[in-house]
C-alpha cells in the first residue's frame, strides 16, 4: 500500500513560499509544490496566473464568509476539491473549458452535505442507479468517497465501488 504514496516525486511535497499582494498588502503563502501545480492549472483554465487566482479566491472568500481564517489551508482544500470534482466528472477534463464558464449550481448539484460522503468510483456504475432512483443492493463493497467535514473542510477519501454518485454516510 505505501508504495503508492512513497513513490511520489519528493519535489511534489517540497514546500515553496510565494509572496502575493492582496489589496496592497504583501503576504506570503507556503504550499507544497503539488498544490501550486494544481492552482496553476486552475488559473490557466481561466486565463490567469496563479497570483490572480489567489487574489480572486481571497476576495470571493471574504465576500462570502466575511473572514479568511487559514488561507493556505483553504487553498489546499480548493486544490483537492478541484481534483475531486474532476474525478467525479463534475468539471470537464478538457483544460480549455474555463472554470468561470461553468454553472456552479450544476457542478455542485447534489453534492453531499458536510459530514456526508459521495462515491467517486465510476467503474461499476457509470450511469449510477442511485441517481435514477434505484437503491444499490451492495453497501458492503469497497468504499471510495469524498468526506468533507463542516468544521475544518477536511477532505478524506473512502471507497464504495458500486455506488457512484450515491450519498453515503449521514442519513443513508
Amino acid at each position: 500500500m505505501c508504495e503508492v504514496f512513497i513513490s511520489a516525486d519528493p519535489q511534489s511535497y517540497d514546500a515553496r513560499t510565494r509572496s502575493v499582494r492582496l489589496h496592497g498588502v504583501v503576504t506570503s503563502i507556503r504550499l507544497e509544490n503539488l498544490f501550486w501545480q494544481v492552482l496553476e492549472e486552475i488559473a490557466r483554465r481561466d486565463g490567469m496566473v496563479v497570483v490572480q487566482l489567489i487574489e480572486r479566491l481571497y476576495d470571493e472568500l471574504v465576500a462570502a464568509r466575511g473572514e479568511v481564517g487559514n488561507f493556505a489551508s483553504f487553498l489546499r482544500v480548493s486544490a483537492l476539491r478541484y481534483e475531486a470534482l474532476l474525478a467525479q466528472g463534475r468539471i470537464p477534463a478538457d483544460n480549455s473549458v474555463a472554470i468561470r464558464s461553468l454553472d456552479a449550481k450544476v457542478v455542485l448539484h447534489e453534492l453531499p452535505r458536510a459530514g456526508a460522503a459521495l462515491c467517486l468510483n465510476r467503474r461499476a456504475c457509470t450511469r449510477c442507479t442511485w441517481q435514477r432512483g434505484a437503491r444499490p443492493s451492495d453497501q458492503s463493497s469497497e468504499t471510495f468517497a469524498l468526506r468533507i467535514t463542516s468544521v475544518k473542510r477536511f477532505v478524506s477519501l473512502a471507497t464504495n465501488s458500486s455506488n457512484c454518485g450515491r450519498v453515503v454516510g449521514k442519513g443513508s
